[in-house]
């Protein structure tokens, strides 16, 4: 494959990559933009529905933390593609059950479950993408990965527009059938043959992550320096029917139009940080960049009092564009780590981010007691921003990196 990065094969390749991420963004949001309509439907009072939607969301969260191990060990130790068939069928069967329920048990049962599955998707698309082109172009794949995979956020939010909650999940459930048949003609990592072929080289094995104290510490740092991204997702723009109400909204705001123009708000910043590290030869300069301007656009978001729905949906997508460095992200994480453990960490990494929205959940709930929505808002994205920074300085660059080596 060394010899162009546009055969088809390739092609081909990062087309399936971006379409899995696609289904998987789809799925991953689709809780998070029907959670008001889907709990009073199934009786949960109005008091309730902030408690209960964060419960299930963490429950979600807490299945993508699971997953995101438990793939990353597959791809490493029986390759990439098989975790691609495994994950896409397990949340897709997961989503079709989710329109049959009728309690907050078994709707949070069943986000774990869809969580687990939903972690292998991204991991496994940047592992073979990265793998696959070469090491000067690789960050156009992961890009153009990202970009595409982000709009199944708009797809989401339209479909939960038009159609009931229950429809809303059977939809993300067929799509996951149809992108199943499409990868039957998805092939191997080469990387990843020549290391399978090696009877001596550990593979998967998630210890060596935590035996090494400098490997340990490159990989925390790749996880630390996504959380801001997660928090204006997860937080500020999920719960944008709450905050609007603080900051006087004219009319009440919704989160699925939040998470609509923020994902799309994403997918430009990612354009934008894909070149802008191809221009820079740096993806810490590019995620440091991206960094500071998602500050400064969650405090316009914060500070923004009698808030209408078009400001809102303008915050959404400067905050988006502002945290879109994403597939940057996950790339730098991917090229930190030697073949024999790369599925590992580039599965983990992103899923230990998203995982994270748990403890971010807690500690914003305990602030907001004692300061209210808005400055706690304001104390966890400066606290989390400044703990990013320190992170990014922690690691080495790797644009441009030779990715074919191992672990020790």
């Amino acid at each position: 494959m060394k010899s162009t990065d546009t055969s088809k094969n390739v092609i081909f390749l990062v087309i399936v990559a971006a379409l899995g991420y696609f289904v998987d963004i789809y799925d991953l949001l689709i809780f998070a933009i029907l959670r008001v309509a889907s709990l009073k439907d199934i009786g949960v009072p109005a008091a309730e529905i902030t408690d209960k939607g964060l419960f299930i969301m963490n429950m979600q969260m807490g299945g993508l933390l699971v997953g995101g191990i438990f793939w990353g060990i597959i791809g490493d130790k029986f390759g990439r593609i098989r975790v691609l068939f495994g994950s896409i069928l397990l949340y897709s069967l997961a989503n079709f059950a989710n329109g049959f329920v009728h309690d907050v048990n078994t709707y949070a049962i069943i986000r774990l479950i869809a969580g687990i599955g939903l972690a292998g998707e991204l991991g496994a698309g940047i592992t073979l993408v990265s793998e696959t082109m070469s090491k000067e172009n690789r960050g156009y794949g992961t890009m153009m990965v990202a970009v595409i995979g982000l709009f199944g956020a708009v797809a989401a939010a339209i479909v939960a527009k038009h159609y009931a909650w229950q429809t809303a999940y059977f939809v993300g459930a067929g799509l996951g059938v149809l992108l199943l048949l499409l990868r039957l003609g998805t092939f191997e990592s080469g990387m990843y043959k020549d290391v399978a072929a090696k009877n001596s080289v550990a593979k998967g094995d998630i210890g060596m992550l935590f035996n090494n104290g400098k490997r340990f510490w490159r990989y925390l740092c790749c996880i630390l320096i996504g959380t801001p991204l997660w928090f204006v997702v997860g937080i500020l723009v999920t719960l944008s029917p709450e905050f609007g109400r603080v900051l006087g909204a004219t009319t009440p705001l919704s989160a699925g139009t939040g998470i609509m123009y923020t994902y799309i708000g994403i997918s430009i910043g990612d354009i934008f940080a894909g070149f802008l590290s191809q221009i820079t030869k740096s993806r810490k300069i590019t995620v440091l960049v991206f960094l500071i301007l998602s500050v400064v656009s969650a405090f316009c978001y914060l500070g923004t009092t009698g808030i209408t729905p078009d400001s809102f949906i303008w915050l959404c997508l400067f905050m988006g564009t502002s945290v879109g460095y994403w597939a940057t992200f996950v790339t730098i994480a991917s090229e930190q780590f030697g073949t024999n453990i790369r599925s590992t960490v580039t599965t983990t990494v992103p899923n230990f981010v998203r995982g994270s929205l748990i403890p971010i959940t807690i500690i914003f709930q305990a602030l907001t007691k004692h300061y209210g929505l808005l400055k706690s808002g304001y104390v966890m994205m400066i606290a989390l921003t400044l703990i990013a920074l320190f992170a990014l300085s922690q690691l080495k660059e790797s644009f441009g990196k030779d990715l074919d080596y191992l672990e020790q």
